[in-house]
């Protein structure tokens, strides 16, 4: 195998306040990928990242994952662990790499790496669901072009250390310097909707189903079951400026945009779900929501309402437990904590109730293990984990994809982070999904957690109209 130096690039970027000027050059291409910490204050990560053009892809759908050489174009076809897959490209990759040259940040993540898409339906290959996907029909299943999974085994990143103002250009020494000249704003089409959105879900089908959930959980089937409405639009234009326009009003810290060859993914989330650094696992649950006022009156009452909710408490602490049990089985024994529980964060659209639950990475797993044993993760299905799947199987009318999985990285040094898909929209065929909901238990109010589902989305729809 032929060893590759690396070598790490400053560029000053005193010009520049982000890489979505950078990214621009990108955009359009397929498999372009921006990881953007768009949030401020203590809801930014330090960095963003942008990667593009990988040497190998891999998608999976319906438990059939194609990887392709896309330097030659030969595609291998597997029906194996597709996680799995991505491992083996990855530790290819990691041999491949001699050494690292050039002065930088011990933390600067990712360099090159396994980077891309995780929807919440690459969960079946995963968790032994007993009852069949019962998503509507076969045609519905089979709805969208977007994969199960889309990743891209990237040899080279472009990092911005916004603490630092600097860029890192990472790549092999065999590889030209980026070219960050001609960065004009390129010639598309402005993003418009060309139908009003509409849900797939009545108000009342949409409480008729929390009424159901109801039984299941006054029967003892289940503890908790996230149930989300989608909504649709038809549309024009170039998804990155809708990208631009949905970051700027609600600057969330895990936002992302995602170029594929058939769709295009936009998540502004504000929701971690595994990160693993120096082998320090962490994720933070969301489960708790109230929306925002102009009224800082108003609004400094809902954030009291929300910490002070009994109910939103019990729904965090369910799903806390569900993750400790999740991580905790590639952690060392008894290093598993929750070091802040019942957090307030805010955010432009609403409130939320967040919980950090942190762990040491047993030396015997790894980031790919983890993120396959607890995916898809807990906060966005119930608990039990599984027979909360089998009932969102039966309630939605449609297949989640992109929505509720996760998109992030694993990184030359098995470093990882990864996002919830949640305030996330597929586009494609000309038509854009947006889903929302919420994690319903016993004492839910169906007209509160209707409206909960409005006020997650009221920072996105009417910003695409």
């Amino acid at each position: 195998m032929q060893k590759t130096p690396y070598i790490i690039e400053q560029i000053d970027t005193y010009q520049c306040n982000d890489l979505l000027f950078y990214f621009t050059k990108f955009a359009e291409r397929p498999w372009s990928l921006l990881i953007d910490s768009a949030g401020s204050g203590e809801h930014s990560n330090q960095y963003d990242i942008i990667l593009h053009s990988p040497a190998f892809t891999l998608t999976s759908k319906n438990k059939q994952t194609v990887v392709t050489n896309t330097g030659t174009n030969i595609k291998k076809i597997s029906f194996d662990d597709p996680i799995e897959e991505a491992r083996k490209l990855h530790a290819i990759l990691k041999q491949s790499v001699t050494k690292i040259n050039g002065e930088f940040p011990e933390d600067l993540p990712f360099i090159a790496g396994v980077a891309g898409l995780f929807g919440y339906d690459l969960g079946r290959n995963f968790e032994n669901l007993p009852s069949p996907y019962l998503a509507t029909t076969e045609s519905a299943k089979g709805e969208y072009d977007c994969p199960d999974m889309a990743l891209g085994v990237y040899q080279r990143s472009l990092i911005l250390d916004k603490v630092n103002r600097v860029i890192y250009d990472c790549r092999p020494v065999n590889m030209s310097p980026v070219s960050l000249g001609n960065m004009a704003q390129p010639g598309t089409q402005p993003f418009s909707l060309t139908t009003p959105w509409q849900s797939n879900f009545t108000k009342s089908d949409y409480i008729a189903g929390l009424e159901k959930i109801h039984r299941y959980l006054t029967a003892g089937d289940c503890y908790q079951v996230n149930f989300a409405q989608r909504f649709s639009a038809q549309y024009e234009g170039s998804e990155w400026h809708a990208y631009l326009k949905l970051r700027e009003s609600n600057k969330a810290p895990f936002s992302a945009f995602i170029r594929l060859p058939q769709s295009s993914v936009i998540s502004i989330s504000p929701e971690r779900f595994l990160s693993v650094r120096n082998a320090k696992v962490q994720t933070k649950p969301i489960k708790g929501t109230r929306p925002r006022s102009s009224d800082p009156v108003i609004d400094a009452g809902n954030a009291h309402c929300l910490l002070n909710s009994s109910k939103d408490r019990a729904e965090n602490l369910m799903i806390v437990d569900l993750l400790r049990n999740d991580i905790s089985k590639h952690c060392l024994p008894h290093s598993v904590t929750v070091p802040q529980a019942f957090k307030l964060e805010s955010y432009a659209a609403v409130h939320h109730m967040v919980t950090t639950i942190e762990g040491q990475l047993d030396e015997r797993s790894d980031p790919f293990t983890l993120l396959r044993d607890a995916f898809p993760g807990g906060s966005i299905t119930g608990a039990p984990k599984i027979r909360a799947m089998q009932i969102i199987d039966e309630l939605e009318p449609n297949a989640r994809n992109v929505y509720c999985g996760s998109i992030g990285y694993i990184g030359l040094h098995d470093d990882m982070d990864t996002s919830i898909c949640i305030r996330t929209l597929l586009c494609e065929k000309g038509k854009v999904y947006c889903w929302a909901g919420g994690g319903i238990v016993l004492d839910s109010d169906p007209e509160s957690e209707y409206q909960e589902t409005l006020d997650k989305v009221n920072k996105i729809l009417p910003v695409l109209l």
